[in-house]
């Protein structure tokens, strides 16, 4: 196969970093179609730990190209930052970046904007980093390219636009309207950072279309979860990109007859971060339990996730929307030395039971969770290297998962280190 998508088949965390980064050991290519500094991954090497947050995991494998797609929205000063920090372990050093010229740029206003509105009475719990309004603008028509970023009239000119409309909804929203020394800065520090980029800005569908044309190797990598899309999340408490496979085809530039399969990444449980509602969440005594376990906190803002037991009809409603076919499984050694494990099976609903995880969000609210119980371990499973090597009570979770969700496990990651892998097959082989 020559183009993969691997999707988050939650609310995001599941881990992607590291299946992504074992995915790249087999990628040519690797894009980041969707999101912007509101992802992160974590990726482990050896006793050191790599956070990236626009960047592909690609970026621990030099000679992989990593390409940041149309669809993203880029905070230009994050990224150089990023591509600096990246460099200096010796990483990135071979022209292995490309950045789309027709990918959004995330100004200061945006953050700005945000930060009133997550101040007021409308909060739901964004990362803070600008994306949504730099959404709003591109929805708009009005908004500022990383192309523009070469254009230093253009640049000015397309700043001085949007705070026309911007300044007096920053008043609006509570905020000083920005001062003619803040523009300057703001404008100066974005070409700063343009100049900085200009190496590694280009067509970036292009490219991906010359990789595909040439059978190379693939990997879409999606930002946050399959439950946080815009149109297909638990909407309004969602992101505002298109977080599923199908986004993948708009943030790259691709055709849907491109993919040849997609993947989904889902961990042993279940987390979320901001507001919403959450079926399966924990008690706040058993939560801080899984948290501490499974070091459940933002890469980007370092916030602590909110925990609950796995949700099967949630994963369903991700399977049936996004096409997944495969499943990596990830965390399975966080739930060592529970004494019982809850997967949620269906929800009771005024009256019905669901075997799907319903997305409007008052429906979400009232649903109640029926669970199936599951035995837990004692025994350590990071030196597992095959199903047969889990303790028993663990391979008996993982088959009870596999038939319930109805799609096998390609992967299953019982640590947060490379080795610490059960690799079952090879998306790219099938």
């Amino acid at each position: 196969m020559s183009v993969v998508c691997a999707i988050g088949a939650q609310w995001g965390d599941e881990g992607k970093g590291k299946v992504v980064d074992l995915l790249t050991e087999r990628a040519d290519v690797v894009v980041r179609f969707g999101g912007g500094a509101n992802a992160g991954h974590t990726l482990v090497l050896g006793d050191d730990t790599l956070i990236t947050h626009l960047i592909p995991s690609g970026v621990l494998h030099p000679g992989t190209a990593c390409v940041l797609g149309d669809g993203m929205v880029i905070d230009p000063e994050t990224l150089v930052d990023e591509i600096a920090a990246i460099q200096a372990r010796g990483l990135l050093s071979g022209g292995e970046l490309l950045v789309s010229d027709r990918a959004h740029v995330v100004m200061p206003y945006h953050k700005l904007i945000e930060a009133r509105r997550e101040a007021g009475r409308g909060a739901i719990g964004t990362t803070g980093r600008g994306i949504g309004p730099a959404y709003e603008a591109k929805a708009a028509r009005r908004g500022i390219r990383v192309r523009d970023l070469l254009r230093p009239d253009r640049l000015r000119e397309l700043v001085a636009r949007n705070l026309d409309e911007i300044s007096p909804l920053i008043a609006t929203l509570g905020g000083r309207e920005p001062s003619a020394a803040d523009i300057a800065g703001w404008i100066d520090a974005a070409a700063r950072a343009g100049e900085a980029l200009a190496p590694h800005i280009g067509d970036a569908s292009r490219f991906i279309h010359g990789a595909i044309g040439d059978h190379k190797r693939v990997l879409c990598e999606g930002a946050q979860g399959a439950l946080l899309d815009i149109d297909h999340g638990t909407y309004p408490y969602v992101t505002s990109s298109a977080t599923g496979a199908a986004g993948a085809c708009q943030g790259a530039g691709i055709g849907p007859t491109d993919i040849d399969r997609v993947v989904g990444i889902t961990k042993a449980y279940a987390t979320r971060v901001g507001s919403g509602p959450f079926p399966t969440e924990m008690a706040a005594e058993m939560a801080a339990v899984w948290r501490e376990a499974g070091a459940e906190r933002g890469a980007t803002t370092g916030r602590p996730r909110r925990v609950g037991w796995l949700d099967i009809p949630a994963l369903r409603l991700a399977i049936r929307k996004n096409g997944i076919t495969a499943l990596a499984l990830t965390k399975l050694d966080v739930a060592v030395g529970q004494p019982e494990i809850q997967v949620c099976v269906a929800y009771d609903l005024d009256g019905r039971q669901i075997d799907e995880m319903p997305l409007d969000p008052d429906d979400l609210a009232r649903a109640t969770p029926r669970y199936q119980r599951f035995a837990g371990w004692d025994a350590p499973c990071r030196e597992a290297r095959a199903v047969d090597d889990l303790p028993g009570a663990a391979q008996t979770y993982v088959s009870a998962l596999e038939s319930l969700l109805g799609v096998p496990f390609f992967l299953i990651s019982v640590g947060p280190a490379r080795a610490a892998t059960i690799s079952l097959s090879d998306p790219f082989a099938e």
